[in-house]
């Protein structure tokens, strides 16, 4: 994809307007912005309901009564009158001003996205097409700031299946029914402006949609059948469990799981206050993502790689709190991008005992394997996708041509010494980032050390999307295991169902099981569950003496069990298709349905 190509998908979706090859604002909107810029002595711009005016003015079309009440309402009524004065004295002209430099912004960015004919400026990310788009950080705060004055045109974002993107929503929901977490929310992101209108970041960050084919692509690649897990001989890996503690306050080199909904930010932009709406209030960067990737399928991941956290907080869902400023001291990878991983992947909701068939087993590991698997990797361990038969010694072979063997490959990053320079220099003033196709001619994230990059995760699909905790917890060992990561910390948040899970982990450990023996035990389980035939959950299941400190912990059945290995092709224990699931299970927040994340011109109506 050339430049004109990726600009041309993105476009309609941008508030600008293309003319002999450059991009501009409306004349209109330049000077409605050059007197914002000079504040509001000359704007007159000194409140929040003055303020919801101006912003009427530069769509061209009124917000919604709730909307520009919601405006009036939070800085008028909420906030001190200190902060609303430096709201509109300091930061809505900053904004203004970095809103002007947004068509010189997007103009250098596309004259310097392509490197070695690889397309990584920003575009539409559509559904099964693998790749990346690099934005600076200052780029990135532009784009947030067009959120922010609901400049982005939403009338065809429906039909993109992309969410919501301007903030006129959030700021509704404060109004139309106050709820404290709403208002937290919003000084989330209030105080993310104030800080880039104070110093601006100068990192870069990474979005990439992930991508298994359905098919067998380069490398073997694929998206996995029930065969596929049982066969598997790969060991298991380490399994830390933490009781208490957050996945974004881990200290190891992780990639952090976000329990996303299908449309990335989920309900971000709305009421919506479980994890993956708190991360993307302390971490608003990630918002940025929202503007160009649809939603997820099932066999998709997204992963975001150098956002910055800017706010601290407390509290979980109605209790959220934002508690002032974080200076995040995560440091720079070689390409510029702060060293936080994280990757979006959307769980099953409600899925109710139907999550116990093969069918829906599939989907959830096959989903944990895409967000966990590193595709760049797979040449280097070819046992990820093993196959038996006359065909393995010729993917093999093709594997071994495209292992890195100098560092005069794009691929290798070699001794910092001889490569760190050059891509630091490459990644100064200009976005001139060195990649190059990964498997399947995707595009993939290159990060130091990668091989030691484990997965920090918790209770993924449980809670609000009704989950059964102890099968999701091992769903993502398999996935984390097979993906060749070294290490999974699981945080259970003091979930009384999970209890036992570090006491679990550790006895399979110590029997040294392979990704295949514990997939055909839970496998073996879930059939007797949706039957009816057990009651127990996967634990008491696997170890009825498990609750019995005093004695040995035995395997469920005779003492000498081992997990059943199925010769088939696993076909015959499904409880349906495998490839079969149910349409109408979708991914929602605790207030918003999916609907209510698309642009409210693109809802169907009621009948």
């Amino acid at each position: 994809m050339g430049r004109e190509e990726a600009l041309s998908s993105i476009l309609p979706f941008l508030p600008l307007f293309l003319r002999s090859g450059a991009l501009f604002w409306p004349s209109p909107i330049v000077e409605a912005l050059k007197a914002l810029s000079k504040g509001p002595a000359h704007s007159c711009v000194d409140s929040g309901e003055i303020f919801s005016l101006a912003i009427s003015d530069l769509r061209n079309s009124p917000l919604s009564t709730s909307a520009a009440n919601g405006f009036f309402f939070f800085f008028d009524e909420l906030i001190h009158e200190d902060a609303a004065a430096r709201w509109f004295n300091d930061v809505v002209p900053r904004l203004a001003r970095l809103l002007l430099e947004l068509p010189r912004l997007l103009d250098d960015h596309y004259a310097n996205s392509v490197v070695d004919g690889v397309e990584a400026g920003l575009r539409l990310l559509e559904p099964q097409q693998p790749g990346i788009v690099f934005l600076t950080q200052e780029l990135v705060g532009a784009l947030l700031a067009c959120a922010l004055f609901c400049l982005f045109p939403e009338n065809s974002r429906g039909a993109k299946h992309l969410p919501t993107i301007n903030f006129d929503n959030l700021f509704a929901c404060i109004f139309d029914n106050y709820d404290e977490k709403v208002e937290n929310k919003i000084k989330c992101i209030t105080h993310y402006f104030e800080r880039i209108c104070t110093s601006m970041p100068s990192g870069n960050i990474s979005f990439e949609r992930k991508v298994l084919p359905l098919n067998h692509g380069r490398f073997n690649i694929y998206l996995p059948k029930a065969d596929f897990w049982s066969k598997s001989t790969i060991p298991l890996c380490r399994f830390e469990v933490h009781g208490s503690g957050f996945i974004e306050d881990q200290s190891n080199e992780a990639l952090e799981v976000d329990f996303a909904n299908k449309y990335l930010g989920g309900g971000a932009l709305h009421r919506g206050c479980l994890q993956e709406e708190i991360r993307f209030m302390i971490n608003p960067e990630l918002i940025a993502g929202m503007l160009f990737l649809p939603e997820m399928e099932d066999n998709e991941a997204i992963e975001i790689v150098g956002t910055e956290r800017f706010s601290d907080y407390t509290g979980y869902a109605g209790s959220f709190r934002f508690c002032g400023d974080y200076v995040d001291r995560k440091k720079l990878d070689s390409y510029r991008r702060r060293e936080t991983r994280i990757v979006a992947i959307d769980a099953l909701s409600s899925p109710g005992r139907r999550q116990y068939r093969l069918g829906l087993l599939l989907r959830e590991i096959n989903k944990a394997f895409c967000g966990f698997l590193d595709q760049q990797n797979v040449p280097q361990n070819k046992d990820i996708f093993q196959m038996k038969g006359p065909l393995n010694s010729i993917l093999n072979r093709e594997m071994d041509s495209c292992i890195p063997r100098s560092t005069n490959n794009l691929l290798s990053l070699g001794d910092p010494s001889t490569s760190s320079h050059g891509r630091e220099e490459a990644f100064g003033e200009q976005q001139n980032f060195p990649m190059n196709y990964g498997p399947d001619k995707g595009l993939h994230h290159l990060v130091d050390n990668r091989s030691e990059i484990g997965i920090a995760t918790g209770n993924w699909g449980c809670g609000a999307f009704g989950g059964d905790p102890e099968l999701k917890s091992i769903l993502q060992w398999l996935a984390s295991s097979q993906a060749r990561r070294p290490f999974i910390l699981y945080y259970t948040f003091h979930l009384e169902a999970l209890q036992r899970l570090d006491q679990v982990a550790q006895w399979i450990r110590s029997h040294q099981w392979t990704v295949g023996e514990l997939w055909d035990m839970l496998v073996e389980y879930a059939i007797q569950k949706f039957q009816g035939d057990t009651r127990e959950g996967f634990f008491n299941w696997l170890l009825p003496s498990l609750h019995d400190n005093d004695g040995d912990i035995s395997l469920h059945g005779d003492d000498d069990d081992m997990p059943l290995q199925d010769d088939s092709d696993g076909d015959d224990i499904s409880l349906h298709d495998e490839n079969d699931h149910d349409d109408n299970i979708s991914e929602h927040d605790e207030d918003d349905d999916d609907l209510s994340l698309l642009p409210k011109d693109d809802m169907p109506s009621a009948s």
